[in-house]
């Protein structure tokens, strides 16, 4: 962090470029945060697909979180809208993390083997 000094001495305010990204100062036009997140959340992958059920923070309401999958987001959106369709149910997409209400493990892992990826069932 930028001593007192440093932060008193910048620019206070400028037109120049429109709005900044408050992460790398750049132009919004010109920033690339979101790429770099994207690669480096890609990267961490190790090619397993996880499944497993959670109630924490949802007033024992149970959900199936689908973890791990190698996909960019544009086409995460397109599996997540798949495998709700799939299971009659709605979700949500979180941070590279599919949500499907209710447990469907099940016919998660079929419908993900028969897309091709590793599955493996998380927690108890």
């Amino acid at each position: 962090m930028a001593s007192l000094q440093d932060q008193l001495r910048g620019l206070v305010y400028s037109t120049e470029h429109g709005e900044t990204c408050p992460e790398c100062r750049a132009p919004l036009s010109e920033c690339r945060c979101a790429d770099t997140a994207e690669e480096d959340r890609l990267a961490r992958l190790d090619g397993i697909v996880r499944l497993r059920r959670e109630t924490k923070g949802r007033k024992g309401k149970g959900v199936t979180l689908v973890e791990g999958v190698p996909l960019k987001s544009e086409e995460l959106k397109t599996l997540a809208k798949a495998l709700k369709k799939r299971c009659g149910t709605g979700g949500a997409l979180k941070e590279g993390i599919i949500e499907i209400q209710g447990d469907h493990r099940d016919a998660l892992k079929v419908e993900l083997e028969a897309r091709g990826y590793r599955v493996k069932l998380a927690g108890g």
